[in-house]
């Protein structure tokens, strides 16, 4: 029996193994074995066009050395539709609602595209913390603000992606036990409501995607900066 709304967020244990170690492994085993069909798959064929649109678009404002950086990309995106799709479902759990699994994708990627800058242009990676044409006496407290700020950024990537999914998953289960309770009580009222939980399950589909590509857009803008 549940406990309360919030107990859907935390991490399931079974047998001694944590269950988001299955969660996270579970994408991989959707992708299909080659096969000759590949060449006239239409499927594969439309995937494909959509990969490739994506990383046009993504890496278009990108220096070629940053081209390096599209197969990572890329790849992270799909996984991380890939696991807010599955967590969807009923009965399943979203790694992804796990502020620990973000910050652990977020503040790798965002350190190598520092490292990156520091390594290739470092008087233009360390000129972003000083606007240009700052006065003398603010020169101190920009420093400051902006080295806040770039540290902030994966603290940022992670949040977000975990409070729009949290947001959104509590909301749903907050509506379907509404239209659950109103069932024998007021029939009409709930089938409102249910009709409401449907669009939110497509909104949430689409929030589900949209926070994917956020996530990676704003590494492959932090990779600008620095390439």
């Amino acid at each position: 029996m549940m406990l309360s709304f919030f107990d859907q967020f935390m991490s399931p244990v079974y047998l001694g193994i944590p269950l988001i170690a299955l969660a996270l492994t579970l994408p991989w085993l959707l992708f299909p074995t080659p096969t000759s069909r590949w060449l006239n798959n239409r499927l594969l064929t439309l995937q494909n066009w959509f990969i490739g649109r994506f990383a046009h678009e993504l890496f278009m404002p990108v220096n070629l050395p940053g081209h390096k950086w599209a197969v990572l990309l890329t790849s992270l995106m799909l996984f991380l539709i890939s696991l807010n799709m599955l967590g969807l479902l009923p009965y399943t759990f979203t790694p992804t609602t796990q502020l620990s699994l973000n910050m652990g994708l977020a503040f790798p990627l965002w350190l190598a595209t520092v490292i990156v800058g520091m390594r290739n242009q470092p008087t233009e990676a360390l000129g972003h913390l000083l606007p240009e044409g700052t006065p003398t006496a603010l020169i101190p407290i920009l420093i400051i603000i902006e080295t806040i700020s770039l540290f902030i950024r994966p603290l940022a990537l992670g949040v977000r992606l975990t409070a729009n999914l949290t947001a959104g998953h509590l909301l749903i289960q907050l509506i379907a036990t509404a239209a659950t309770v109103l069932l024998p009580l007021m029939p009409t009222v709930a089938i409102l409501t249910a009709t409401l939980l449907f669009l939110l399950t497509l909104l949430e589909v689409a929030v589900a995607m949209i926070q994917a590509y956020v996530f990676v857009l704003l590494l492959s803008l932090y990779l600008q900066e620095n390439v």
